[in-house]
């Protein structure tokens, strides 16, 4: 038996072998190690020649899916070994091999798969500037492809999501947030993948897919269906197609703005409430989830696409329409899952009755849409092909309420096939003669307790009491001793026990046969089938984004090419969601002539909320839903980039202020006059000199290279006079109201500066102590005296507004500034 697990251990280098014995699946080794401490099991060992033994330990069989997620989710590889013949019938060792390989990109378990995410596995080949992506995703058969430079390589994979990443053996993989899997090298040369891809689609060349030209990204694709086979030990028939995207067809918004404007994760904590998606949402299929969430990932930039989808939606914010709508997708199963898992050979019969009922409801929402007036509602239409023959087929086939296994039987129904039904009526006949077998046998041998009976291991008996054995007939045959009894057989009862055996055997063996052909007929209408689940989740997403823009007020956007962002009465759709009193609305206006706006006020009274909540107004109008205003009119942009927070990176040696600094970095190289930037307290993190200089070139940069839309929160009131030395810069300001000693936050935003920032008020509010904020206060009074009396305060503002080298007033100063602090140690 170790012969055996280290044979098949040595084809799978890399993997955990989950060896299956009995009832359990157990570890050895090295493997039973991890898995002890992974898993939390008692790890012992096993006897495997004289005076030794080796580590071991095992989980049940039925617990299967709950070790293997913990797994996958420490990034693990597993190689699951099963038992392929019956023990029972094995001489010798029972043969055993491994069926599939899971690994955290390839998850096809539905109890593992998250309902409304993707799970996808991307593959990456490296070029001299540009490089090759490839991501699928096992679960749905949905397969995308590009080729982007190399700086946006680790930015897409973020923001896809990818849980693995393959690359070239002999290359380095990029910086990625998932497992990376090496993989050998000549998997990804273009020959091998276009033979590869060309014989995944049944096609002779790529030309029908618009990807001939994309050697770097054709070659990942290759290497993605190679490992996928390897894996996954079947023909992945689900997986029919190859789509060339391209990221700047869409807003680009890199991992920062995702994280930053919240977009499907809050910052803190792990309430999905909190997030742009969860207030967006309200789908009602699985499906519908995981594309809402692709849009809000990527919200388009074609302005007739957008258009599409807001004319879709304020058709279906008022009239009965989305009800109806929405009362038929309650009814539609995941369809892209249940195809995948049909490709994939791993779907049940209650896998195919649940298909049977969602295409019952595809038939309803297409006669739901007749008379839709709307040009994208009307291609949906086109696009919801109910199968009416698969589904007549379906029904006529299984039974409403199957097992969960199609090896058990008892799921097609009686009259669908002939020779089903005589094996199903022998079997009966049979079990009828041995029911009618115990009256019979009594009234023959005048024994009254004698009983016929039936077990799995001696099959069907007639039981005698031991006081009656001397009545027992010549042609009974003993089959089993008991403490008070006696068990018997007849010849007869022998003949008809092998005929009911032999029956229900071949009858559950013709019912999976029966099965696989309606399993394979699904896998034939694969293609057809994604398409109609692709128009469900795009009808159940729109839906979603007309009731929620009915449900909390929101208007439709208008979308314009000039570089304006005008919002009446805008809020936060997710701050005002979790409110308990209103939410403060406040405008803003951007155009040609006023591209920056600098935004002063006090910690706590609302900028940063502003901030995101315009950024968000700006994103919903590009995914094309209506937005939380009175009115907005959003001019089209390339790429939202942030500049929000404080975050550190301890593990990767950066500090707050690098963090900081190079986000600031990308968006100065990559920001165009199509871009909306937003920049909160920029320079905050290192001294007030440096962070305020900082700060001031940064807005200088932006206005006179990148001129995009720019909000900038800050502190430093000094910001302030840019507006009266640059053209196009402007002031906002949070206003507060002064009650003797207190301080009201009015979270109103206004023309003009701010010129106090209200911090020790703040700090009064957090509970610091009070004899802090009294000694804060005179502190302040003295600095603020000083500056009065041309003093360092003011001397530091003169310096900065004139663009002039810092002052350095004194000897000491001098000195400190001359040293190499390159060279010097932390001592």
């Amino acid at each position: 038996m170790m012969r055996q697990y280290q044979a098949l251990k040595r084809a799978h280098p890399g993997a955990l072998l989950l060896f299956r014995l009995g009832d359990f699946y157990e570890l050895f080794g090295e493997d039973a190690e991890v898995a002890a401490r992974v898993l939390d099991l008692t790890l012992t060992s096993r006897p495997v020649a004289k005076g030794r033994r080796v580590p071991m330990c095992g989980i049940p069989h039925q617990t299967l899916e709950t070790y293997l997620g913990r797994l996958l989710e420490r990034g693990y590889r597993v190689a699951i070994c099963e038992q392929v013949e019956d023990p029972r019938k094995a001489r010798g060792l029972v043969r055993r091999e491994v069926v599939r390989v899971v690994t955290p990109g390839t998850v096809t378990s539905e109890a593992m798969l998250p309902p409304r995410e993707n799970v996808y596995l991307a593959a990456v080949l490296p070029g001299r500037t540009r490089w090759g992506l490839g991501v699928v995703d096992l679960s749905t058969g949905e397969f995308l492809i590009t080729e982007l430079d190399a700086s946006e390589v680790s930015g897409e994979l973020e923001r896809l999501g990818v849980r693995e990443l393959l690359h070239p053996d002999d290359a380095a993989p990029p910086a990625a947030p998932c497992p990376c899997t090496p993989y050998e090298r000549w998997r990804f040369h273009p020959d091998t993948s276009h033979r590869v891809l060309c014989e995944q689609f049944g096609v002779a060349s790529l030309e029908g897919f618009g990807c001939a030209d994309l050697p770097l990204a054709t070659g990942a694709a290759g290497a993605l269906v190679q490992y996928l086979r390897e894996t996954q030990r079947s023909e992945l028939r689900h997986i029919h197609r190859l789509q060339v995207y391209w990221p700047h067809e869409t807003v680009r918004l890199d991992p920062t703005a995702v994280r930053s404007l919240e977009l499907i994760a809050p910052l803190a904590g792990t309430d999905r409430r909190a997030t742009l998606v969860g207030v967006l949402d309200r789908t009602r299929t699985a499906m519908g989830g995981r594309l809402l969430r692709r849009w809000v990932l990527a919200p388009l930039r074609d302005r007739a696409r957008i258009e599409a989808r807001l004319d879709a939606v304020a058709e279906l914010q008022t009239g009965p329409l989305r009800a109806r709508l929405q009362e038929q997708l309650d009814r539609v199963a995941d369809l892209e899952r249940l195809v995948g898992r049909c490709g994939s050979g791993s779907a049940t019969p209650r896998d195919l009755v649940a298909l049977a009922r969602s295409l019952a409801a595809v038939a309803e929402l297409r006669a739901l849409l007749a008379d839709a007036r709307s040009h994208l509602l009307r291609e949906l239409r086109d696009d919801l092909d109910p199968h009416d023959e698969l589904r007549a087929e379906l029904e006529r086939a299984l039974v409403p309420d199957p097992p969960a296994s199609a090896r058990e039987g008892g799921l097609i129904r009686a009259g669908y096939d002939p020779e089903l039904d005589q094996l199903r009526s022998a079997a009966q006949e049979g079990k009828r003669w041995i029911r009618d077998l115990e009256a019979r046998e009594r009234e023959r041998t005048g024994i009254k307790s004698l009983r016929v009976g039936f077990n799995k291991v001696f099959g069907y008996y007639i039981e005698v009491t031991r006081a009656h054995r001397d009545r027992v007939p010549p042609d009974y045959e003993r089959r089993q001793t008991l403490v008070g009894a006696e068990r018997y057989v007849t010849p007869e009862m022998k003949e008809r026990e092998a005929l009911i055996l032999n029956s229900e055997e071949r009858q559950r063996e013709r019912e999976y046969e029966l099965f696989c052909g309606l399993r394979d007929q699904v896998v034939c209408c694969g293609p057809a089938l994604l398409q109609a689940a692709s128009a469900v989740a795009t009808a159940d997403a729109l839906c979603a984004l007309a009731e929620v823009a009915e449900a909390y007020g929101y208007t439709r956007p208008e979308l314009v090419d000039e570089p304006v962002l005008e919002v009446r009465e805008g809020r936060h759709p997710v701050v005002e969601r979790l409110l308990e009193e209103p939410f403060v609305p406040n405008d803003l206006r951007m155009d040609a002539r006023r591209r920056i706006a600098v935004v002063t006020g006090p910690n706590f009274a609302g900028k940063s909320t502003y901030l995101r909540q315009n950024a968000l107004v700006v994103l919903m109008a590009h995914m094309g839903s209506f937005v939380p205003a009175r009115s907005a009119r959003v001019g089209l942009v390339d790429r939202v980039f942030t500049r929000v927070g404080a975050a550190d990176d301890l593990a990767g040696g950066r500090s707050t202020f690098l963090v900081e600094m190079q986000e600031v970095a990308n968006i100065l190289h990559n920001a165009t006059e199509h871009s909306l930037v937003i920049l909160d307290e920029v320079g905050r993190g290192t001294a007030t000199y440096d962070g305020l200089s900082i700060a001031w070139a940064v807005v200088e940069y932006l206005w006179e290279h990148n001129r995009p839309r720019v909000l900038f929160a800050t502190h430093y009131h000094e910001l302030t006079e840019l507006a009266d030395r640059l053209p196009g810069v402007f002031n906002l300001n949070v206003l507060v109201r002064e009650e003797g000693e207190r301080v009201v936050f009015l979270h109103r935003v206004a023309e003009g500066a701010s010129d106090r920032s209200y911090g020790i008020h703040v700090a009064q509010l957090a509970g610091v102590p009070r004899q802090v904020t009294q000694r804060a206060s005179e502190l302040l009074a003295r600095l603020q005296g000083s500056g009065r009396a041309e003093g360092a305060l003011a001397r530091r503002v003169r310096a900065v507004q004139t663009a002039l080298p810092l002052f350095v007033p004194s000897e000491v100063e001098e000195e400190i500034a001359s040293l190499d602090l390159a060279s010097m140690t932390p001592l």
